[in-house]
């Protein structure tokens, strides 16, 4: 058993991947505790790394500090790309009201900071530290090194080592004081989440909730003798034809078909477009669902082609060449009314009425292959993290820093994730990544992140609490976190902010990838990691900027 000993006790490769492991299997256990409602989630990681650290567990700081970042890229890349295709239409509608609360967060923290160094005399590395810990911020912490460094060459005799001490203490309450904010903004507001997820659907224009299948008797005169190509474009946004009942039979409009007297449309509409539906076309009736028989089929088909991927409904054209129409389109839980400029992806479920015969044909078309969809794209995430990192390297000139500024790790391969996310394809080469590959890399990155934070900051984490003023350090960390979060969390939501967008939009601000996983949890809609995306790139500047800043004019 001597080899097991030398094993733990070994500074090697695989001494490191074993506490890893250990941390994150441990950790994944104690974030299904809780008490109430209320669990530690995905921190429950981090705070296993910092009691294994106490307790002697010693991995190499290098192999430590590789697997922190390497986890931090994957779990940005994953957010990106994710919300690339939805993020630039977003931005034009809310992104500027989220990043103006998310810079009111990371300024109102910044001056928290330089009250409490001049109230509390503490030295400019100890508040550098702990504010970029009590926002979670560890690009923020190198950029403040960086300075400290540059300092020191000239003539300055600040210690490099204190704000990652700092850093440390802070850190835990950071990622717990977002939550608590979270909770207490829930409590006080009474937030209802299956209500704010209601409304977010609806503000995006997807409900599953309020798509129908309707039946309407046409009685408007103008639209007889009109072809249904005419109709749908008169109609496109509002209903979907799936068949038409004429005469007590059943026939597939084509683009021809002309409109009778007397004929009864069948078809699916969002329930907020009958009113005019029974103004352009008639008497409207929620259908009553029941099977299709007969020469007709209703099915569902799994696109998988990726040359379809990114297309339009209009551009793919099974309307035009078959008896057939998509009437609804499924995506990541949510159910599309289908309009003629509406983007297929790969990975849609879509529902087609049709001509029975057609099934295979259109099978064919369309790849309803889930092999071919399993299988992950893996070539993209390589180009985009070294493209990422890349862009996170370029130094940004400031006047008066004493090193530059960048974007960092995290914050280089998060922007090119958006940029291949939202742009899906260039030519034959597709960035898409399927559901599953994207919450694997997510997940695994999000471990490999919190694992070696807590493994790393854990081995003094009691010495630096106990023995150098760090219980104050923790006090003056969850001020820094909480009365910012606090104070725009009250105005955003009383200014009408969502609430999952609001807790989005404060993991951003804080630049906090466990509170973003928190509130992913609250409900499976792209609300919360869209305003997360939208204001990321902006605070994470911002948060690298003020990291140097505060070191400068604190002195």
């Amino acid at each position: 058993m001597e080899f097991v000993v030398n094993l733990f006790n070994g500074t090697g490769l695989a001494t490191a991947l074993i506490y890893i492991c250990l941390t994150a299997f441990i950790g994944l256990l104690v974030g299904k505790l809780g008490i109430g409602k209320v669990k530690l989630g995905i921190a429950g990681v981090l705070f296993t790394g910092i009691i294994l650290a106490h307790f002697g567990a010693k991995v190499n700081s290098d192999m430590l500090h590789f697997a922190k970042e390497f986890g931090l890229i994957l779990f940005v890349y994953g957010i990106g790309i994710d919300v690339g295709p939805r993020f630039f239409s977003t931005f034009r509608s809310d992104g500027l009201q989220l990043n103006i609360f998310a810079m009111s967060i990371v300024f109102l923290g910044f001056a928290v900071a330089l009250i409490i160094r001049y109230t509390c005399n503490l030295a400019p590395e100890v508040v550098t530290g702990i504010m970029c810990g009590a926002v979670t911020n560890t690009p923020g912490l190198g950029a403040a090194q960086q300075a400290i460094a540059e300092v020191n060459k000239v003539g300055g005799n600040l210690d490099a080592a204190v704000p990652g001490m700092s850093y440390a203490v802070a850190y835990p309450l950071g990622v717990l004081g977002i939550i608590l904010t979270m909770l207490v903004i829930r409590a006080i507001f009474r937030v209802r989440i299956e209500r704010e997820v209601e409304d977010y659907n609806n503000s995006i224009g997807v409900n599953s909730n309020h798509l129908e299948s309707v039946v309407i008797t046409v009685t408007n005169p103008n639209l007889f003798g009109k072809t249904i190509g005419y109709i749908k474009n008169v109609i496109d946004k509002e209903l979907v034809i799936s068949r038409i009942e004429r005469r007590g039979e059943f026939l597939i409009p084509v683009e021809n078909t002309v409109m009778e007297s007397g004929d009864i449309v069948h078809g699916v509409s969002d329930t907020q477009n009958l009113d005019n539906l029974r103004i352009k076309m008639g008497e409207v009736e929620i259908g009553q669902k029941r099977e299709i028989t007969g020469a007709m089929a209703m099915f569902r088909v799994l696109v998988t082609n990726s040359k379809l991927a990114g297309k339009t409904i209009e551009q793919i054209g099974i309307y035009r060449r078959y008896e057939a129409n998509i009437t609804r389109i499924y995506r990541s839980g949510m159910e599309i009314l289908p309009t003629k400029n509406t983007t297929v992806e790969l990975g849609d479920m879509v529902r087609i009425v049709g001509k029975r015969e057609l099934l295979n044909d259109i099978q064919k078309e369309l790849g309803d292959s889930i092999k071919e969809l399993s299988h992950p794209n893996v070539l993209p995430i390589f180009i985009g993290i070294a493209l990422g990192i890349l862009i996170g390297s370029i130094p940004i000139a400031l006047p008066g820093m004493p090193a530059p500024a960048k974007l960092g790790l995290a914050g280089g391969p998060l922007i090119v994730a958006i940029l291949m996310g939202w742009k899906g394809r260039i030519k034959k080469f597709s960035f898409y990544m399927n559901p599953g590959a994207n919450m694997l890399i997510r997940e695994l990155g999000i471990i490999l992140f919190l694992s070696s934070v807590g493994l790393g900051a854990g081995g003094e984490f009691v010495n630096t609490l106990v023995n150098r003023g760090g219980t104050m350090w923790v006090l003056y960390g969850a001020a820094i976190t909480i009365i910012p979060l606090l104070i725009v969390g009250v105005v955003a939501r009383l200014r009408g902010l969502n609430y999952l967008k609001l807790c989005g939009m404060m993991s951003g601000a804080m630049t906090d990838p466990p509170a973003l996983e928190y509130s992913n949890a609250l409900s499976p809609t792209h609300a919360q990691s869209m305003a997360y995306a939208s204001v990321y790139p902006l605070t994470m500047f911002l948060r690298i900027l003020l990291g140097q800043t505060l070191i400068l004019i604190t002195l």
